[in-house]
């Protein structure tokens, strides 16, 4: 479980960055393009497990997937968020 002051502790692994939730729009969007086998990860994995949560780097370029409470802060396990529209970028 990710409290307030463990998400203020976490960073990007890659550019240390300051993360956040993902809203819930951002993740119903990119859970549809996983049932729909469109989204791939960093390493060019196909994600195929929906996202329960995510965190989201400050620049809004990559979302850190979040399984079982765990979020997964591997650089290979991003997923790219670039060409998603307006839900993916800023803070």
């Amino acid at each position: 479980m990710i409290t307030d002051r463990l998400l203020e502790i976490l960073c990007c692994p890659e550019t240390h960055q300051k993360l956040r939730w993902a809203d819930a729009q951002l993740l119903d969007q990119l859970n549809r393009r996983i049932a729909a086998g469109q989204v791939r990860n960093r390493a060019g994995q196909p994600v195929r497990q929906p996202l329960e949560a995510g965190l989201v780097r400050h620049d809004g370029q990559v979302l850190y997937p979040v399984w079982s409470g765990l979020p997964r802060l591997l650089i290979d396990e991003a997923i790219p968020l670039t060409g998603l529209g307006d839900s993916s970028s800023g803070p």
